[in-house]
């Protein structure tokens, strides 16, 4: 990096097209690498197509799993708000329920759906879309049906819905959780409801002190980085929307204990139908919920199908090589 005068920005960026075949890594990438000995490739996420043998699906594994670290200042933030969490948690045994909440303006914005903000959040959605992505959703002829995106499970779950699906799935309010999210939208008054179902939730904001944030505050990925940390190391990871964070999280999750991670995955088109249901009674949503819980739930080693991601399911590519492994050193150790 001497050349680069160390500085990560100076190194030649390669921007490849998301999939790129191993073909194209061959041709192209490869001797530009040799060339320039050091070269950056963003964005990153999805550069490389699934359809790749064993030996580089292996590569890949390592990669993600061993060789890629957050920064040594945010792992060891990070772990300082598990242990902080996990002393918050301690009246149960240090384990923790982690949320991925995304009610972010931009967020709520981006999905076109109608919360309960009236006039205000209508206005306030207009400035967001428009200062965000300029035209996007005002082209001539384009039409919004908030309804039909409901229904369809597109819309992001509000604090109160979570605290809902929380409560009937059988979380009770001495419950631990962590939410992990950006700054929520009109929080003062769309978290009343879930702090005061959940009075045990934490934030990073909560956990962490001003100076400790302070450096990472004008960064979202960092922050984001944060959140990450804290959730890997829960008892359960609760995902409510689509992404790369609770894509990944969950592949790390399975990876790093071998399987055996909870996470639940609500079926948000369900959820839409009962919410919207004005006739449903409390015991009629909470058995529900548990029926739903008990089918996303899930504990164990669940296997890639083809289309899956390798992100998300390691499993048998990331992870029976390595059980292996760790059998053979056993054998050879006796």
């Amino acid at each position: 990096m001497e050349r680069f005068d160390n500085n990560l920005t100076n190194v030649f960026n390669f921007r490849i097209k998301a999939w790129s075949s191993i073909r194209f890594y061959k041709e192209v990438v490869l001797p530009k690498l040799l060339e320039e000995k050091v070269i950056k490739i963003s964005p990153f996420a999805n550069r490389l197509s699934f359809d790749a043998p064993p030996a580089v699906q292996r590569l890949r594994c390592l990669a993600n799993y061993e060789a890629l670290r957050f920064s040594s200042r945010i792992l060891n933030l990070g772990e300082t708000l598990v242990l902080r969490m996990k002393e918050c948690s301690a009246n149960s045994g240090g384990k923790y329920l982690s949320v991925h909440l995304r009610f972010e303006e931009d967020m709520v914005a981006f999905s076109c759906c109608v919360f309960d903000g009236g006039e205000l959040e209508k206005e306030d959605m207009i400035r967001a879309r428009e200062r965000g992505w300029k035209g996007k959703f005002t082209k001539p002829g384009r039409v919004i049906r908030p309804g039909a995106i409901r229904i369809n499970g597109k819309c992001p779950l509000t604090p109160l819905e979570i605290g809902l699906m929380l409560r009937g799935m059988g979380f009770d309010n001495h419950t631990y959780i962590f939410l992990a999210s950006g700054k929520i939208y009109n929080s003062e008054k769309t978290m009343a409801p879930l702090l005061e179902m959940f009075p045990n939730l934490q934030t990073k904001e909560m956990l962490a002190s001003e100076e400790e944030l302070a450096p990472y505050k004008r960064f979202s990925s960092r922050m984001a980085a944060i959140d990450y940390t804290v959730c890997l190391h829960s008892e359960v990871f609760v995902t409510t929307q689509g992404g790369n964070f609770p894509h990944f999280l969950m592949g790390h999750r399975r990876y790093l204990y071998g399987g055996h991670s909870k996470t639940i995955r609500p079926d948000k088109r369900w959820l839409a139908l009962l919410f919207d249901n004005p006739n449903i009674g409390w015991r009629a949503f909470k058995r529900q919920m548990l029926n739903m819980r008990s089918h996303s739930n899930t504990k164990g080693v669940e296997l890639k199908r083809p289309n899956d991601s390798i992100y998300t399911f390691p499993c048998p590519d990331c992870m029976c090589r390595i059980n292996r492994t760790v059998k053979a050193r056993s054998s050879s150790a006796a």
